[in-house]
């Protein structure tokens, strides 16, 4: 039976991710921040993680205690809205602490405490917002802390992916696609819902699952949007027609 963690799994896809690994017969670990949650029984829930702080981590890894990991999903993100001339310093901070710099302290811990298995995946899920080279005119600017810190995570996992690759782990950022989940709507991406073919959380898991099923060690540090370019509005005028799916984003 493999074992996974999903951390931040109390709502959105993280919650659809964890139920599904569960209903195919992984041994799931799941983090949330409290206590509430809709997570089926059968899971292993761990409570009160907030990934931006600094010792989540390390409580992640005690609570594992000895099982071996063939799966890590860092699903944990915060998106809050910002234009230039609105910028929130505050609001800037949390999304990088926990987009960029929390998967390098939850790495370590696992790492440190020896769970993860031979050919584990570690897996960030990003967005194609953190795509350098999809940023355009014609798109416009605004959003700096949400596009910079997913940028960073991006490079977070292709360092993860040269640190870990003598263990044979294979790190993979995903872009899951765009989504109709309470944080799109908090910023007002529900208005490009139906125009923008965002999906459930639940099908976006799907997809995302059967991608990391296939990923292999060469295909480590790479970035990739499972779905193909159906929901990234600059990825044909940036890259052109006919796009492969799924389809490998460049940085």
């Amino acid at each position: 039976m493999p074992t996974s963690l999903v951390i931040g799994a109390s709502r959105g896809l993280g919650l659809e991710l964890a139920k599904l690994l569960h209903a195919q017969g992984h041994e799931v670990f799941a983090t949330v921040r409290s206590q509430a949650h809709d997570l089926p029984s059968g899971i292993s829930v761990i409570s009160d993680i907030d990934i931006g702080s600094e010792g989540a981590g390390e409580k992640i890894a005690n609570d594992i205690g000895q099982r071996k990991l063939d799966w890590v999903i860092v699903n944990a993100g915060v998106f809050k809205a910002e234009t230039l001339s609105e910028p929130n310093y505050e609001a800037e901070v949390e999304m990088y602490k926990v987009v960029a710099i929390a998967p390098v302290f939850i790495a370590h811990h696992l790492v440190k405490a020896d769970l993860l298995a031979p050919s584990a995946k570690f897996i960030l899920i990003t967005t194609e917002g953190g795509s350098i080279a999809l940023r355009t005119q014609e798109e416009g600017g605004g959003n700096h802390g949400h596009h910079g810190s997913k940028a960073a995570a991006n490079m977070v996992g292709k360092l993860l992916a040269i640190d870990l690759y003598s263990k044979g782990v294979t790190v993979a950022m995903i872009h899951p696609g765009f989504m109709r989940t309470d944080m799109t709507k908090s910023v007002g991406y529900d208005k490009f819902w139906d125009a923008g073919g965002a999906v459930l959380p639940s099908e976006a898991a799907k997809s995302t699952i059967e991608f990391i099923s296939s990923l292999s060690i060469e295909q480590t540090g790479t970035f990739w949007a499972p779905r193909g370019p159906r929901d990234i509005g600059e990825a044909q005028r940036v890259l052109g027609s006919d796009l492969p799916t799924p389809l490998q984003l460049p940085w």
